[in-house]
């Protein structure tokens, strides 16, 4: 039996993991977390359907031994106690002294490519060690390497994500995302390095289904990634949206007196916001949608463009961070995951795995492939 314990699995996004590797026979799940009620209530939730052993076990990320934690005797521990701009590897190190997998659902450039300092540990400990298990660069890679693969050269990756309003992201989350408004970032850009400003670089996409929505750019690893794994890459482009558009152009607003050195960071602006965005839930709808463009040259020396988009409606859209996470913890607990090392979750997993996992739920997937594009 495999025991994977999920830290922080009554959060947003570790409820989503619990939730479906519950249904795995043969596995032992524990959720764990901070508050012991918080993580027994789901357990309790979960286990009357489950497929899989669910119980409960109290556990701070922060503080954990590896004494503690080979109690638990987990084989792989799946760490969704973000936001994780402000964490350092303490759990991914306790992780390696007691001898198991650690994947975890980080978004934040530096956490994820930073993992790799631990990489000499994790090969000695003969464990897998994987940041950013999520939407960037977990899922985003694979859908990059799946219209790549055609290609014999990679020019521009432009990806995108737009939640839909009714989704709550906790004020954590809300602070992490609002302070980074204004921010320089530093990304690839018509063949060089250039300084983008977050949730400035205001623009419009029109998704299928769901309709346009302001985008801006943002910070994730994936800025960082791709040009390491394509040298040739041009240009790389994040964007995010609020489905309000009031809330994004307000953002976008904010944003500059930052940029402009007049406010020095709008996280205290983190509450009155989110409360703000709950008090106007109805605005908008339980549809979000994600989109990741690559254009390159295919043998012949002809321009190429593919288009993957994801669109999640009724509220499933915060499954898609979470299901990196399991496809990886699967995986590992029957010995077939990444190898042993400490990796950003760039290219771990088909994008096919995704596209199955989550076939159950209201998320459509679609491909588009332009035959040529203009040079």
């Amino acid at each position: 039996m495999g025991r994977i314990i999920i830290v922080g699995g009554y959060g947003a996004f570790g409820a989503r993991a619990a939730e479906r590797l519950a249904r795995e026979p043969g596995l032992d799940v524990i959720i764990a977390g901070r508050s012991l009620a918080s993580a027994r209530a789901q357990a309790g939730m979960l286990s009357p359907t489950a497929e899989a052993s669910v119980t409960a076990a109290a556990l701070d990320a922060t503080r954990v031994t590896a004494q503690e934690l080979r109690a638990l005797a987990p084989g792989v521990v799946i760490n969704a106690s973000g936001p994780f701009q402000a964490q350092d590897y303490h759990l991914a190190r306790t992780c390696i002294a007691a001898g198991c997998h650690y994947v975890d659902l980080a978004d934040a450039r530096g956490f994820v490519t930073g993992i790799t300092q631990l990489d000499a540990e994790a090969r000695a400990a003969n464990v897998s060690v994987v940041s950013g298990a999520s939407s960037v660069p977990g899922l985003s890679s694979a859908a990059v390497r799946h219209m790549a693969g055609n290609l014999a050269q990679l020019d521009e990756v432009h990806i995108g994500i737009s939640p839909g309003n009714s989704f709550d992201p906790g004020i954590a989350t809300a602070a992490s995302i609002i302070s980074a408004a204004g921010k320089p970032i530093q990304a690839r850009s018509g063949g060089r390095w250039t300084t983008l400003y977050a949730w400035h670089g205001l623009h419009r996409h029109v998704f299928p289904e769901i309709g346009a929505r302001w985008m801006s750019d943002v910070d994730v690893p994936d800025l960082e990634l791709l040009p390491q794994h394509y040298p040739e890459l041009r240009t790389a482009r994040f964007s995010a949206g609020l489905e309000v558009s009031v809330f994004h152009l307000g953002l976008w607003a904010a944003a500059g007196l930052v940029r402009a050195g007049l406010l020095r960071d709008l996280g205290a602006l983190a509450p009155p916001m989110l409360a703000a965005k709950r008090r106007l839930s109805m605005l908008g709808t339980d549809a979000g949608g994600m989109f990741v463009r690559v254009v390159g040259r295919d043998q012949q020396g002809t321009s190429r463009a593919s288009t993957w988009t994801l669109i999640a409606r009724r509220g499933d859209g915060p499954y898609v961070p979470a299901m990196a996470s399991v496809i990886l913890a699967k995986r590992l607990v029957t010995g077939e995951g990444p190898p042993p090392g400490a990796t950003p979750c760039f290219g771990l997993f088909p994008l096919a795995d995704f596209e199955a996992e989550v076939a159950d739920l209201d998320i459509t997937c679609t491909l588009e492939r332009e035959a040529q594009i203009a040079a």
